[in-house]
């Protein structure tokens, strides 16, 4: 059995010793802690530059684009994505805001032509998931996560899943995606957006 050097003990001791309280008993993170950290303020530091470059890149492109890599590597692998046949990544753009209608001039009060005060009950997020269904008709949305906005719109990459796909099908921890009652589930508010919608997430009393 090697015998370990008492001087590099001690010199190890001592880095400890003067690391930070909120750092002390913490094992060293791995890659995806470090792109999990480096996500938490994206307007700061060095992805604040690259942010920029992303969404003028992001204008001139279309509402869907199918990446090869999901941007976020951390966030799309917590969520279900895997580098295998059958899973791909779509980057979908929603334009911001409440909807708002056109005004009205005639025909009716002020307070009756609907324009404040009235908001989509879906988020954004759902949005951008049920459009990208549409657009891929073969796929069922498996979740999705925000990677980017700007003034005028919200950029979301959605995870696809390939439901006739045999490497899903023999796959046991997806193939529940396989079966009947899961087809076309983002319509259904089945998503982690949908439930989030329809209260499902709230512990509160009425949100049964």
């Amino acid at each position: 059995m090697k015998s370990v050097n008492p001087q590099t003990v001690q010199r190890t001791r001592e880095q400890v010793m003067q690391m930070p309280e909120e750092e002390k008993g913490q094992s060293p993170k791995n890659m995806y802690g470090h792109i999990k950290e480096t996500w938490k303020n994206p307007s700061k530091g060095d992805m604040k530059q690259l942010q920029w470059e992303r969404k003028i890149e992001y204008r001139s492109e279309n509402s869907f684009v199918r990446m090869e890599y999901p941007t976020r590597l951390d966030r799309a692998r917590s969520l279900g994505y895997k580098a295998k046949q059958g899973y791909i990544i779509v980057r979908a753009r929603v334009r911001r805001g409440s909807f708002r209608k056109h005004r009205i001039n005639k025909g009716r009060r002020a307070k009756r032509k609907g324009e404040k005060k009235i908001t989509v009950a879906k988020s954004l997020r759902q949005i951008a998931e049920e459009r990208t269904a549409r657009h891929y008709p073969n796929m069922e949305v498996l979740n999705s996560y925000w990677v980017a906005q700007d003034g005028r719109h919200k950029y979301y990459e959605v995870i696809l899943v390939d439901p006739h796909h045999p490497v899903i099908k023999s796959d046991p921890k997806i193939n529940w995606i396989c079966k009947k009652q899961h087809t076309s589930r983002v319509n259904r508010g089945l998503t982690s957006a949908g439930k989030k919608s329809r209260g499902l997430r709230a512990r509160d009393k009425g949100k049964h």
